[in-house]
């Protein structure tokens, strides 16, 4: 009795956790803490499975057309959820997985753009225009390669929007040129260009979690004073506000909601307590850990019985070959990162409960996935600075492990070892970026309580991500459309597979290719080729390989010398699939895609006058200063107590900054790994200061400061950077968001306090 009415004095929430403990006990799993989000999503789990009479919250009846929710990841793994396979803590997915379809032969491309542009479009994205990430514009030359989505090819939100629908677009777009992410556009490229509503969030590949540069509609917007701010909570604040107004507001109207996480892509940044919860769980290693998940996807059906786990990829250590500290700090990357998924769950859980709060949730169709597999940018160390690894500069073990305790934290910008990337890569070989199944196979799940009626099944089709809105056309009923805006339009090249929503039998896709930077495969019917390029190598040398997946999942027998006639059919195919969708020209561009700069592009200007006041200008769409003479004059009139930033691109792990401070003029290069720096008095009055550099051999050279003409310092360069400078932009007369010197950084934005007239950048 007294423990009855224990139970029954208790909170909602405090008694869902008693009974969901009490269930776990019953069924004979080990007893856990169940966390305020894990009980959430098995009340709305339940829920689910009881008819909402929408008319109890509006007047209106059941929209006739579903509402329809993209959610990506970025970054994350085959095996990185519970439900496929993982110890990494995701119930709400989960749920969506256990009322809804886990598919285990989803594909995507094997890098961010050309997967989100097939995505929304419906079409493969070398024929438009996306054959590579949006940072790299390869000119008209490279029709396939411009970093934007042709016109031609109608985005889900602009065909969607001729049926009634309202869209909304949160987190990474990643979709138009870097050059074009302007404070003063173009924007044709850019969410509402492309015909969401509303867009919330980033335009580039990467982001801080913590001072993102945030774009709002068409605007550019300083990140919100909130404590603790994290970026994945705040798209999800805001998705919830969207939502929240149109059922309010336009309840009988259907929407259409494309939540893009920055999440799991680096920089790896949680708050602690998440990064706590795995405190130990990683500390016997990638080996077992690795084990452990593919034993779990053969138990719950997510792989082949038969399958074998690939063998540790070239470079990756044995855990038990590793020394203590390596051991140390690459167990508190991983807890990182598990922290930062299973934070990322909990947002995801907080926008289906505010659906299911609406009453929406019945009437929305989910569909989940990962843009690309598990990267392995942070190598054999793992990292602690996001330029660094876009830069192919090493990073030490050393200093990996003094940063341990900054893991997560604003003060470092992590990415784990290729070692967990495998891990979250299980049971595949290699990583994102190549054409093996660990770099285009990917979790998909969907929820559609409408049309699913095996609830928590596996669909084993194969099915590829232009495959997904021609699903949501089919079901929803809808024709795309000949012309959006007056373009003609192409016909859509996924196809739907609506049928497999009911039907465990039904066909999957028979053919699909791939490229990625000279890169490709082809798969057909069961069987996949792959060509291993060399870089600069002719392609007529690249050396392929055969793998009949419908027995060998993992890519572990290549069968080339044994079916050569297979392996030539399927050339064949590849090269038909090529001609028809645009492949062709190739390039077998990587890091370097960076120094494009294509003609047509307001990057290519040689001078650029910038003025104080000045948005945030984004490091993509800076003056291109790399591996060139360039010169930065800069008009003052200062008195002797006026002090501040001149100019500033980037933050504390890169960049460089002109600054007055204590009567000191300074100017510093931080590579990331060393700080050059010029100092000398300070002008007082009307004077003009200009900072020169002239390269000496590549990735070299001299940068000398003037005054009135007058050479004022100078220091020898021995590093610059290879690719990118920063992932924080330009700013005039004051340094925003992170600091580039640490001298400053208690300074806040450390506007310049005298007059700045202008400045003006020359390149030759």
């Amino acid at each position: 009795m007294n423990n009855r009415l224990k139970v029954l004095n208790k909170s909602p929430f405090q008694k869902l956790t008693v009974f969901a403990s009490a269930l776990a006990l019953l069924s004979g799993c080990s007893y856990k803490n169940f966390t305020e989000q894990e009980v959430k999503a098995e009340s709305i789990k339940t829920k689910s499975n009881v008819q909402y009479d929408k008319s109890k919250q509006n007047d209106g009846e059941d929209s006739a057309k579903p509402n329809i929710v993209y959610i990506v990841l970025d970054d994350s793994g085959y095996s990185d959820l519970g439900s496929y396979g993982s110890e990494i803590q995701t119930p709400n997915l989960d749920m969506l997985a256990e009322n809804g379809l886990r598919y285990n032969n989803s594909h995507v491309t094997p890098v961010c753009s050309p997967t989100r542009a097939a995505l929304l479009t419906g079409r493969n994205p070398h024929d438009i225009g996306m054959a590579t990430v949006a940072n790299f514009d390869m000119g008209p030359e490279y029709p396939n390669k411009r970093g934007r989505i042709n016109p031609e090819a109608g985005t889900i939100a602009e065909v969607l929007k001729e049926e009634g629908y309202n869209s909304y677009a949160l987190g990474k777009w990643h979709l138009s040129p870097s050059h074009q992410a302007t404070p003063a556009g173009p924007y044709e490229n850019w969410p509402l260009g492309k015909g969401f509503d509303r867009f919330y969030g980033i335009l580039e590949d990467s982001s801080d979690q913590y001072k993102p540069e945030l774009v709002q509609d068409n605007s550019f917007i300083d990140v919100p004073e909130k404590e603790n701010y994290h970026f994945s909570e705040d798209i999800v604040d805001k998705a919830n506000q969207y939502v929240t107004d149109q059922a309010s507001i336009s309840p009988e109207k259907p929407f259409f909601l494309y939540l893009a996480f920055g999440a799991q892509h680096q920089p790896v940044q949680v708050p602690q307590e998440y990064i706590d919860k795995y405190k130990g769980v990683y500390d016997k290693g990638w080996d077992k850990i690795r084990d452990e998940r593919f034993n779990k996807q053969k138990e719950l059906g997510i792989i082949p019985n038969n399958s074998v786990l690939a063998p540790l990829n070239p470079g990756v250590k044995p855990w038990d070959q590793l020394t203590n500290d390596e051991k140390r700090a690459f167990a508190r990357l991983q807890e990182t990162y598990a922290g930062f998924l299973t934070h990322t769950d909990e947002q995801i859980g907080r926008f289906i409960e505010n659906l299911e709060s609406v009453g929406e949730l019945d009437n929305t169709m989910i569909v989940f996935l990962s843009d690309n597999g598990a990267s392995a940018m942070g190598k054999a160390t793992g990292s602690i600075n996001h330029t660094l690894a876009y830069n192919d500069l090493p990073e030490t073990i050393n200093d990996i492990v003094e940063n341990i305790d900054n893991f997560g934290t604003d003060k470092t910008k992590v990415e784990f070892p290729a070692g967990w990337a495998q891990v979250s890569n299980t049971p595949f070989k290699l990583y994102k970026s190549t054409m093996y199944e660990a770099g285009t196979k990917t979790p998909m799940i969907v929820y559609y309580p409408k049309a699913i009626k095996e609830k928590g099944a596996i669909r084993d089709q194969y099915v590829h991500v232009s495959d997904i809105t021609p699903t949501v056309y089919d079901l929803a009923g809808i024709e795309l459309p000949k012309e959006i805006k007056g373009v003609k339009q192409i016909p859509l090249h996924g196809e739907s597979f609506s049928d497999t929503l009911s039907n465990s039998q039904a066909a999957g896709k028979d053919t699909q290719y791939y490229e990625n930077n000279g890169q490709r495969a082809i798969y057909h019917d069961g069987w996949k080729a792959i060509a291993l390029h060399t870089k600069g190598q002719p392609y007529e040398n690249d050396v392929w390989q055969l793998y009949h997946l419908a027995d060998d999942p993992t890519e572990s027998n290549n069968l080339a010398a044994k079916y050569p006639e297979k392996l030539k059919g399927l050339q064949k195919l590849w090269d038909k699939e090529a001609k028809k969708y645009d492949v062709l020209p190739m390039t077998d561009i990587m890091g370097d895609g960076f120094l494009v700069i294509p003609s047509d592009s307001y990057r290519a200007r040689k001078t650029f006058t910038f003025y104080p006041g000045m948005s945030l200008l984004p490091e993509g769409a800076s003056p291109f200063i790399i591996n060139r003479p360039y010169s930065i004059t800069v008009p003052i009139n200062r008195e002797k107590s006026d002090d501040g930033v001149l100019l500033a691109l980037g933050n504390y792990e890169s960049g460089y900054t002109l600054y007055i401070k204590d009567n000191k003029l300074v100017y510093e290069y931080n590579v990331g790994t060393s700080v050059f720096r010029i100092e000398a008095d300070a002008p007082v009055g009307q004077s003009t200061i200009k900072y020169e550099f002239n390269p000496t051999n590549l990735h070299k050279g001299i940068g000398s400061l003037f005054i009135n003409g007058n050479e004022a310092g100078n220091v020898t360069i021995d590093q610059t950077h290879k690719f990118k400078i920063s992932f924080e932009g330009l700013d005039i007369g004051r340094d925003t968001h992170y600091p580039v010197s640490p001298v400053y950084e208690n300074e806040g934005d450390f506007d310049f306090s005298g007059e700045l007239e202008k400045v003006v950048y020359e390149l030759q």
